[in-house]
């Protein structure tokens, strides 16, 4: 409703609250209905193009380019994994690259879509530069994540859905909200050492000195560092969308919001309009390599599962077995927000003309 009364289609919105409801449903607070006033001010201000709708450029065998026309990243998203997943039921895989898209939420959301199909699906994104490459001092990559999504037989199925970070700034940023300090090794302050400082990590996001760690950390964020680069190869510089620099600052996508904007950056382009992200979506249908991968997936999983733990934790889970707990339990007994979330998106109902939020 917030996204419809901002001038969101309706079916836009749908797969905006889609994508934020999955999010908080798997404990993934940080892309959950959190992001909601981010995508209603977009819509608002005409950073993102309501009335616009995504639509393939180009394709060539399991290939496509899409041109997401500044839609809602989540418009984009859900569009180019379709493609993909057409693709992959033609030729046995399906990569279709998307441009001119915007922040999408989590990654997994698309990832899995690939497993309606029994298929094996992928997808990363690029997001505005507030990572610190290591050894330099001002941010130059997102925390361009990556998800892979594995069918099973009678597992459940494998997701990975991971930053490329150390975190994500949305974690970031419910660890300010809770006046918590951030563990060492989260971000970078402005003076390019390392800080527990949350709301100063998030100050220094937005001014383009300082932000968040590549994953790894202090000691290895070298790995995350080519990581990262990775997503932006195979996105942004592969998909003819922004990278790197080029991608607009994290807190000055509206078009009325520009102050802090790299107006001198030769690498960075205006800040105003659509962040032009690139997008990768990966579908795979294993029955192509052979029989038995489902089972073969069971069987690996088990491996890992059945592992001794240690320090006396308890046992050893694979990517995706946190999240798939948290969604059983919230989907029982509701979705836990922060109080002063609640109080957030009351403030944006009643910006938006609509009743508050009734929270038990």
């Amino acid at each position: 409703q917030c996204l419809t009364a901002s001038g969101a289609q309706q079916s836009h919105a749908e797969a905006v609250a889609r994508v934020l409801v999955e999010a908080d449903l798997r404990a993934v607070y940080s892309h959950g209905i959190n992001r909601l006033k981010m995508y209603v001010d977009e819509c608002k201000t005409g950073t993102v193009a309501v009335d616009a709708e995504p639509a393939v450029e180009r394709e060539r065998g399991a290939t496509a380019v899409v041109d997401g026309n500044n839609c809602l990243g989540a418009v984009v998203g859900e569009f180019a994994m379709r493609v993909a997943i057409a693709k992959a039921k033609e030729n046995g895989i399906g990569w279709v690259l998307a441009k001119n898209s915007n922040h999408y939420g989590i990654a997994g959301h698309y990832a899995m879509m690939a497993l309606r199909e029994d298929f094996i699906g992928m997808s990363w994104t690029n997001t505005s530069p507030i990572v610190v490459p290591t050894r330099a001092k001002n941010p130059a990559l997102g925390t361009n994540p990556i998800a892979l999504a594995a069918p099973t037989a009678r597992a459940a199925p494998f997701v990975l859905d991971m930053a490329t970070s150390a975190v994500a700034l949305g974690k970031v940023e419910v660890v300010n909200r809770r006046g918590e300090d951030l563990p060492l090794g989260w971000a970078v302050g402005r003076d390019g050492h390392p800080t527990t400082d949350a709301a100063a990590a998030i100050q220094s996001s937005t001014t383009g000195e300082g932000g968040l760690s590549p994953l790894g950390g202090m000691d290895s964020g070298y790995k995350g560092y080519g990581l990262a680069m990775l997503v932006e190869v195979l996105g942004g510089v592969l998909g003819d969308a922004n990278y790197g620099r080029k991608i607009r600052t994290w807190q000055s996508p509206l078009k009325d919001a520009n102050a802090n904007s790299k107006k001198n950056d030769a690498d960075a382009e205006e800040d105003a309009g659509g962040a032009n992200l690139g997008q990768a979506f990966i579908v795979v249908d294993p029955a192509v390599f052979g029989p038995g991968f489902p089972t073969r997936m069971d069987d690996f999983i088990e491996q890992m599962h059945t592992l001794p733990s240690g320090l006396g934790l308890p046992r050893v889970m694979v990517p995706g077995d946190p999240e798939r707990n948290a969604y059983a339990e919230q989907q029982q007994h509701g979705i836990r927000l922060h109080d002063s979330l609640i109080d957030n998106l009351n403030a944006l109902s009643e910006e938006c003309a609509l009743d508050e939020i009734k929270a038990t």
